[in-house]
């Protein structure tokens, strides 16, 4: 039998202000990615909205920039778009390789250790990620030591695993401990029945976690504006540096590539959790 989540007699205010407070909602989320996406299709070189006129000369810009050598930055966009994907391809390794077996290890262990260790990995998004890029510095910076990639990495790292660890631990409720037993008891060890069998079963949660640690991880500024340096730096960062004095209108085409990006992998996500996708 059919359920009417929204009352329709004697109700009709109450449909109505749920769907006003629902369209204000959408409004409000997608009003800076209309705005952005409208600025990116201006004619002039200011950035005035709306635009007096529309014309696809900033995406033009924009191929422009990854075809030819970029010599006016210390850092081409090539190169920057380039230490942003292995940074974030680094960092959802590191993440799905820390997260699996944890994620196993709190829902097979005790209800009480599981909700410490939760809490415990929840406090990255607690703290400001101000204060977190600054703790950050001044570990690096103490250390003296010449990081590479890993000086933005590691932060990355920190700031993802909660949610790549949420994700597989999502998928690791929906396991019953009874079909590992049945895949023990049929002569396969421990190990084995994990690997296996459980995994494979985990699967949908591990790509849900990798596809955020990337998104995450290649749009992140805060932390990042701390961390990089005159060889390491990332896309956000180069595209902060084309608006810093002024607002480069090339950056806003950009940015609607890396949303529209963005959007893709998200409704991957959603299918993936909905179980109408494939991880392997």
């Amino acid at each position: 039998m059919r359920v009417a989540l929204l009352p329709t007699e004697a109700g009709g205010s109450y449909r109505l202000t749920i769907l006003a407070l629902a369209t204000i909602g959408l409004l409000v989320s997608a009003l800076p990615v209309l705005v952005v996406a409208t600025m990116s299709f201006s004619a002039s070189d200011t950035s005035g909205f709306p635009p007096e006129s529309y014309s696809l000369r900033w995406y033009g810009d924009v191929v422009r920039m990854f075809l030819e050598e970029d010599t006016s930055s210390a850092q081409s966009v090539v190169d920057s778009t380039l230490t942003s994907l292995l940074i974030a391809l680094i960092v959802m390794v590191i993440s799905t390789v820390v997260s699996v077996p944890l994620a196993y290890a709190l829902a097979r262990g005790e209800r009480r250790v599981r909700a410490g260790m939760e809490l415990l990995f929840t406090l990255p998004l607690v703290f400001p990620l101000v204060m977190l890029g600054i703790a950050f510095l001044l570990i690096a910076e103490s250390l003296s030591l010449d990081l590479g990639l890993w000086r933005i990495a590691i932060p990355h790292v920190v700031l993802v695993l909660p949610f790549v660890l949420r994700n597989c631990l999502s998928a690791m409720n929906g396991i019953s401990v009874e079909i590992e037993e049945a895949a023990i008891s049929l002569g396969a060890p421990p190990l084995r029945a994990i690997w296996d069998v459980v995994v494979p079963l985990m699967r949908a949660g591990i790509l849900a976690g990798l596809i955020f640690a990337l998104i995450i991880s290649f749009n992140e500024f805060t932390i990042t504006f701390f961390m990089y340096t005159i060889d390491v730096s990332t896309l956000p960062i180069w595209m902060y540096s084309r608006t810093v004095s002024s607002l480069d209108p090339s950056t806003l085409a950009l940015s609607v590539f890396i949303i529209v990006a963005d959007v893709l992998l998200i409704v991957l996500v959603d299918k993936l959790i909905a179980g109408k996708g494939n991880l392997f």
